[in-house]
């Protein structure tokens, strides 16, 4: 009698861990079936997310700033952190960054507030927030990469007195810093048509030797992006495609990418994984959370929903991203 009933309470116990396990299996599943409607920021208008997690289990994302009225590219500032435990509420962190807080930046003409795409790093307990700016009236020609720096990932941002050490007297944009499995990091830039990459030192300010063509890319724009999955490495970037511009509805930049067994490079051109939104820029990033991957990018959809259309604001999106099983990337699917 007692074998009978210890079988019964054993045969019980792993039809309750069985169905604990399938639970747990459903909940894992389901945890994105639903993810903010898109755009997921709708208070302000932003742009150029670089999304990142970090050892608290949030996401986070960095974006750059379109000021309403829009004054074309020189009234973009004041960046703002956001962050989500499940996708679908996103808290607001408030500013971390402007213009006027980098002791460096040029006297611009006509107030012009270039802030443009961002990024975050980070390493051995700090935050290291990379954004370009021009260091002089020309702007477009006077590029530099700054650095704010804090022990939080959303506040006490602090804007060190030099841009980053060893980047070329030219204009540098669209910031990318990835820190590989062994700690080391890279930074990255690219813009006008050429991207480069080059090792970082520990210190997270000064580049560890030359920069490198990053070769192998076909029709480069800019907003390089690197991540790594199954120890391969990624390159994302905007196009120069241009098609249907002229209707005023499909925009220009699609999103393509490369990938290579080493974070430099070479690199092998793949293919689009995400045609162009109704902005007529693009500038996005790939990260996983939680088991899903996601890809963030922007599109006007707010602007044009508040009859701001024409004048191209622009606000952050994301969409879950799939790869197929010999690693390529499967075009993602815009939601609205």
């Amino acid at each position: 009698m007692k074998k009978i009933l210890y079988s019964l309470f054993l045969f019980g116990a792993i039809l309750s861990l069985a169905a604990c396990q399938s639970k747990e299996s459903t909940a894992k599943a389901e945890l994105f079936d639903s993810i903010a409607p898109n755009p997921f920021i709708k208070h302000m208008y932003t742009a150029d997310p670089s999304a990142h997690v970090w050892d608290d289990g949030r996401l986070y994302v960095y974006a750059s700033h379109d000021n309403a009225p829009p004054r074309g590219c020189d009234f973009m500032d004041k960046y703002h952190v956001f962050s989500t435990d499940d996708m679908i509420n996103w808290t607001d962190h408030g500013q971390i960054l402007e213009a006027k807080d980098v002791p460096w930046g040029g006297v611009l003409p006509n107030g012009g507030t270039f802030m443009w795409a961002p990024d975050c790093a980070y390493k051995d307990g700090k935050y290291y927030f990379y954004f370009p700016h021009p260091s002089g009236p020309e702007w477009n020609n006077s590029w530099k990469i700054g650095i704010a720096v804090s022990d939080k990932p959303a506040t006490g941002f602090v804007c060190l007195d030099h841009w980053l050490i060893g980047l070329p007297d030219q204009g540098e944009i669209d910031p990318c810093v990835f820190v590989d499995d062994d700690g080391q990091a890279y930074f990255y830039y690219g813009g006008g048509g050429k991207s480069y990459g080059a090792k970082l030192k520990d210190n997270m300010i000064e580049l560890d030797g030359e920069l490198q063509l990053m070769e192998g890319l076909v029709d480069f724009h800019e907003a390089t992006w690197i991540h790594k999955k199954d120890g391969v490495y990624y390159l994302s970037y905007s196009d120069n495609h241009d098609d249907n511009w002229n209707d005023g509805v499909k925009g220009d930049n699609r999103m393509r990418y490369a990938t290579s067994n080493n974070p430099l490079g070479p690199w092998e051109h793949k293919g689009i994984y995400m045609e162009p939104t109704n902005s007529y820029t693009n500038h996005g990033s790939i990260v996983e959370y939680k088991g899903q991957w996601f890809s963030f990018y922007h599109s006007s959809d707010l602007s044009e929903k508040n009859g701001e259309f024409n004048d191209w604001l622009r606000s952050v999106c994301v969409d879950k991203l799939y790869y197929n099983e010999d690693g390529t990337i499967q075009m993602v699917k815009q939601t609205r």
